[in-house]
């Protein structure tokens, strides 16, 4: 139910005031009064007046001076004002001047101060929803936007995530929104380094057509390995391609899984090999697998940035991938340690890697124990 029009009377003679009040209350409107312009000027700006009747002729404060003042304040240049005036044209066009949207002249009819009250009553109404659909749009836009940039954020931080996540990785830390894996920290991981043998020679030799294909074609099988087995991709340059495990989320079986993704890493790559011979080039495929602590964190610059792992562990694994013939896995002895329960892997005995003072032992990977893999 519409709430009761308030009507604020304005006028130094209480027997004015009380014959408006006799009109007016019956059609239920509410009416408050003001005998004087400052306190007619008070009771507006604490009070919700829906339209004010004012006299022209007052102590102090004219009703011209009451009308200007209202126009003046923004917060009630649209409240209606009916101006009390004599038969007088000089007053009509005064008040009109002053910023009155009415007048009636005294002495008033009563059903034309009804009629006119009502009619200026309903165009407030109008102004009033006007105003509010206005907010409320301006706040629905402002929502708009929001939701805008937040999905636009998010879609930025997705593609950030995911070029180093797995897909199910990169939707939990979207869902939680927890980011501060990227901050740098040190943990325990298993690294995996593979490449193409023979990649340098072949990309010297054939048309950047051919290149393109023959990398496409091995990033995708690889890629899909890496986010079947959860691993997380911290290098994809050319032919090199790098695998974390055990971070960002933990992953206690990280050496396993490492060794499993290997392993059909070299399936999937062995299929692509035969097909590149077929087609005249010379490519076969490597795998090194190493097991240590190293430094993870966000690197880069506003707009572009990677996550990486810094520590030797990377390096044992680049190093083992280098040592690796084609088609050999080769692991270090901590992987083999964690993964022994399912791996079938002939130790090649000590090697001399470059960046490392100490000879590193290390084990060729010649399958899996299927019963106890569970692939």
């Amino acid at each position: 139910m519409t709430e009761p029009a308030i009507i604020l009377v304005v006028d130094d003679l209480p027997q004015n005031v009380r014959l408006l009040e006799a009109v007016l209350a019956p059609r239920g409107y509410t009416v408050v009064q003001a005998t004087s312009g400052h306190e007619a000027l008070q009771r507006v700006a604490s009070e919700p007046i829906d339209l004010v009747l004012l006299d022209i002729v007052m102590p102090e404060m004219d009703g011209y001076e009451v009308c200007r003042t209202l126009r003046a304040d923004p917060a009630t240049r649209f409240l209606p004002i009916v101006m009390i005036t004599a038969s007088g044209e000089q007053e009509k066009v005064v008040a009109i001047e002053s910023g009155a949207d009415d007048f009636i002249a005294k002495p008033f009819d009563h059903a034309e101060l009804l009629a006119r009250v009502g009619s200026l009553l309903r165009i407030k109404r109008y102004h009033d929803t006007i105003e509010r659909q206005a907010v409320e749009l301006a706040a629905w836009n402002r929502q708009l936007e929001q939701r805008v940039q937040e999905q636009v954020d998010a879609l930025e931080r997705m593609g950030r995530l995911r070029r180093f996540l797995s897909p199910q990785l990169a939707e939990l830390v979207m869902s939680s929104g927890d980011e501060s894996f990227l901050k740098s920290h040190r943990r325990e991981i298993t690294v995996v380094f593979c490449d193409l043998r023979g990649f340098t020679a072949f990309a010297e030799t054939v048309e950047p057509e051919d290149l393109m294909l023959v990398l496409n074609q091995y990033h995708a099988a690889l890629g899909d390995l890496v986010h079947r087995f959860e691993g997380t991709l911290e290098r994809f340059a050319g032919d090199g391609l790098m695998v974390i495990f055990n971070d960002p989320l933990p992953c206690p079986d990280g050496p396993r899984r490492a060794v499993r993704m290997a392993v059909a890493m070299r399936g999937r790559v062995t299929q692509l090999v035969e097909e590149w011979s077929r087609q005249g080039h010379e490519l076969d495929f490597g795998v090194g697998i190493a097991q240590g602590h190293a430094t993870l964190g966000q690197i880069g610059f506003e707009g572009r940035s990677d996550y990486t792992a810094i520590g030797s562990v990377t390096n044992l694994a680049a190093r083992l991938c280098g040592a690796a013939a084609p088609r050999q896995i080769l692991i270090s002895q901590r992987v083999f340690t964690a993964a022994e329960d399912i791996v079938v892997a002939d130790s090649i005995g000590e090697l001399a890697l470059r960046g490392f003072s100490r000879p590193a032992r290390a084990y060729n990977v010649v399958g899996l124990d299927e019963a106890r893999a569970g692939v």
